[in-house]
């Protein structure tokens, strides 16, 4: 199998690069993978260091709205699985456009692309905040979708343009909808990674409102591997929601931070709440255990205690990026 994977420099469709190359998971290991991405401020060559020097890896730089240089790669190809996004709800709040054009027209683009090459196999990589804000229960993958970010906007619209291709044309694809991802190599301006290397400089830790807003909190090798099982395993046409199991308010999570870096509530400051903050995310994903088989792999406390230590370990890492970005 020769597969595309746009976004694969990015946090998590680099760790999904990285764990099919090395065949993290077991099962078919691709013959080719290329990596098509722009490499904006959250793209970054060195998530994928561990895999460059592999014969199998290809690395293009470009934009998912170039449509010659998609159809090119798409010629090539016989699946792709679709990260590529605008993805902060921060930066979709101070300007929605770059989040239209890329997460909207750039997904049509790779669509249309993917029809005219008659491609086997796509997997559109989505979240759960399309489906808004639930106060108790969990969403199904028939809840329908109400958006409140530009951002959730944004990948709502795209969600609907997969399933729209499907349903006009036949294109094979698959739609997953993840919770919170957490790992290594996340960019640090999401809320784990700054907070952990706020906390380990001594700074100060921004907490929204009365930090009461409840996230299921996902290991993004959990996430990756349920992905591979929708290529390999999912129905075309069909929504697949991921989850991780473990439901936490902020205010909960901070505390989990502050314990595991050894600092005190001295170290958070209370912040104005977000625009239109979202106040719960929580996803029903017996589909796509009962289907493919998925169960959550990494216990969130291991899980948590290996992130907040690899970002201890790899300072180099981060510290440029938090440089560039303003971040602290």
């Amino acid at each position: 199998m020769r597969l595309l994977v746009t976004g694969g420099a990015g946090f998590i469709g680099s760790h999904y690069v990285r764990s099919v190359l090395t065949g993290a998971w077991g099962g078919p290991v691709p013959e080719q993978v290329v990596v098509l991405d722009k490499f904006t401020y959250a793209g970054n060559i060195e998530n994928l260091a561990p895999v460059l020097s592999d014969e199998r890896l290809r690395v293009v730089e470009g934009d998912i709205l170039d449509r010659p240089q998609v159809d090119t790669l798409m010629a090539e190809t016989d699946a792709v699985v679709h990260f590529a996004a605008e993805s902060h709800v921060d930066r979709s709040i101070l300007g929605a456009a770059d989040f239209v054009m890329t997460n909207v027209v750039g997904t049509q683009t790779l669509l249309a692309s993917a029809l005219q090459t008659g491609l086997d196999r796509f997997v559109h990589v989505s979240t759960d905040e399309v489906y808004g804000s639930i106060a108790e229960g969990s969403w199904d993958e028939e809840q329908p979708l109400e958006p409140n970010s530009p951002y959730s906007a944004s990948k709502a619209s795209s969600d609907l343009l997969a399933r729209a291709y499907h349903r006009t044309h036949g294109l094979p694809v698959s739609i997953t909808r993840c919770s919170n991802n957490y790992g290594p190599y996340q960019f640090p301006e999401k809320v784990i990674p700054l907070f952990v290397t706020n906390l380990v400089d001594g700074a100060e830790v921004p907490l929204y409102g009365e930090g009461a807003n409840v996230r299921d909190w996902l290991h993004v090798d959990d996430h990756c591997r349920a992905i591979h099982l929708v290529l390999h395993g999912g129905r075309p046409g069909e929504v697949y929601n991921i989850g991780g199991g473990t439901e936490l308010s902020n205010k909960e999570l901070t505390g989990l931070l502050l314990e595991a870096t050894g600092t005190g509530w001295d170290r958070v400051r209370n912040v104005t709440d977000r625009l239109g903050h979202d106040l719960r995310y929580s996803v029903d994903d017996t589909k796509i255990r009962t289907e493919l088989g998925y169960q959550p792999q990494v216990p969130f406390t291991a899980g948590l205690a290996e992130t907040v230590r690899w970002y201890r370990e790899n300072r180099a890492w981060w510290e440029p990026l938090k440089a560039r970005a303003h971040l602290g």
